[in-house]
């Protein structure tokens, strides 16, 4: 009798402990519950039945689920069993409405590629409306594949900005100035012109970050390089610019300015926080010694590098000087897709390949470099790139439940390995569901794809 009366009284203490619980708990907005949490914080910590509380646009909680729900009750949960749940992949580098190039002209080094296609191609076919739908179009593949923040350069990077902001994405979007005349200004006075402009409308989003986008070093004069830099900084927003692309750029360079790109643009006074240079390729221990001295991020795009045959980027030696490195897709005009999956996957093993060591770039570094490192390039690590309390809400659901993600072993290692773009479900930014289960909530998928397919039509007869 005693035993059952000891037992009766711990049930009941129990019950009322969890009704208390209950009554005693916080709302929040969302709780992402029994999923495998790869944090990606400094720890590195994964939690194998964990969850994710959101309130608003922010993370209030990462822990064990029992723990998490017992602290929180939601207006929204989303059950990630047979999930990882990671923060969202940030691609550094791409180019959203060139989406509508894809395929346009392949196999070809990157001037050629350029100038005889992709230029004249622009020329004949860019336009707001060009942009606006490239730009749906990119989100779509982006959220459908787990990019919940991109880095852009490209033209009327307003249009951009009001449509990524419409998809829920988030974006640190760099207008393009050029030497040349091109779709949205004649000359770089102009595009400066265009740029504050744009910085002006959107400098205080909480999703779009503008940004000053001068190409590169061989298609803009030093004037013109040191006014887009002085645009960056009287206004505190990043500096976007390809460099060190190709081995030919870096001999350009080097017979016209008698100094590296990298070396180049120090001369100017270029170099310095809140820069984000794209590739990287071509260039010398001290060329990276300068640039993590200068707190500079770098973005691999190790896919669009092997198919132009632009090079090898030194990632090793980035990694080893502790420079701010992250990862992007490049546009899928020389990609040809956004798939930051993929882009994991061919870092961790070009890299292994051109050093001879299986250890060069490892799954845990390839991730890292696609959330953690991606944001510290931008300058964004406070706000994103790990599931942490306080830290924005940006995080994705993979599916590891099926055929080939059987069995599991190591999460990171089925992420990079394994995972590819299409196996995420759920992709959540700043406290939003973009997509639920597969199902895009903010686009309409079918306008997007019969749009897209309309301006195809108009670039064959462009290029014809």
């Amino acid at each position: 009798m005693k035993v059952r009366l000891l037992i009766f009284a711990l049930v009941a203490a129990a019950l009322v402990a969890a009704l208390f619980a209950q009554s005693g708990s916080r709302e929040v907005s969302v709780i992402v519950t029994n999923g495998i949490v790869v944090t990606m914080n400094p720890a590195r910590q994964v939690i194998q039945n964990g969850a994710v509380a959101i309130d608003g646009t922010d993370i209030v909680a990462v822990g064990p689920t029992p723990e998490v729900t017992a602290r929180f009750r939601a207006r929204e949960r989303v059950d990630a069993a047979g999930e990882i749940v990671l923060p969202g992949l940030i691609n550094t580098h791409t180019h959203a409405p060139m989406v509508l190039f894809r395929g346009l002209a392949d196999d070809l080094a990157l001037s050629e590629w350029l100038e005889k296609y992709i230029f004249p191609a622009e020329a004949k076919t860019v336009s707001p409306e060009f942009v606006r739908a490239g730009t749906r179009l990119a989100a779509l593949e982006m959220i459908e594949s787990g990019t919940t923040t991109y880095a852009d350069m490209y033209y009327f990077e307003e249009e951009i900005a009001k449509e990524t902001k419409a998809a829920g994405l988030r974006g640190v979007l760099g207008q393009t100035i050029i030497q040349f005349p091109v779709a949205d200004a004649k000359a770089p006075a102009d595009a400066l012109a265009r740029a504050e402009k744009f910085i002006t409308a959107f400098k205080n989003d909480s999703l779009i970050t503008p940004a000053v986008a001068p190409h590169a070093i061989y298609t803009l004069d030093a004037a013109s390089l040191r006014a887009a830099r002085d645009l960056s900084r009287r206004h505190n927003v990043p500096t976007l610019i390809h460099l060190a692309e190709t081995q030919d750029e870096a001999k350009n360079s080097e017979t016209q300015f008698k100094l590296s790109p990298v070396g180049y643009l120090e001369s100017l006074g270029f170099l310095g926080p809140g820069v984000l240079a794209a590739h990287g390729v071509w260039v010398t221990e001290p060329d990276i010694a300068l640039l993590t001295m200068r707190h500079v991020g770098i973005s691999h795009n190790p896919e669009s590098n092997m198919k132009l045959a632009s090079g090898t980027a030194p990632v090793p030696a980035y990694l080893r000087a502790d420079a701010a490195i992250g990862l992007g897709t490049d546009g899928a005009a020389s990609n040809n897709d956004l798939d930051m999956f993929e882009a994991m996957r061919m870092a961790s093993l070009l890299h292994k390949l051109q050093s001879a060591d299986p250890r060069a770039v490892s799954a845990k570094t390839a991730l890292e470099m696609a959330t953690i490192r991606g944001a510290r390039a931008l300058g964004m690590e406070s706000r994103i790139g790990s599931l942490e309390t306080g830290k924005r809400a940006d995080l994705i659901l993979v599916d590891v439940s099926g055929a080939r993600q059987t069995p599991m072993y190591d999460p990171v290692s089925h992420l990079v390995y394994v995972s590819r773009g299409d196996d995420v479900r759920t992709t959540i930014v700043n406290g939003r569901i973009l997509m639920r289960e597969k199902k895009v909530l903010t686009l309409d998928e079918a306008q997007v794809l019969r749009d897209a397919r309309a301006w195809a039509d108009r670039v064959r007869g462009a290029v014809r």
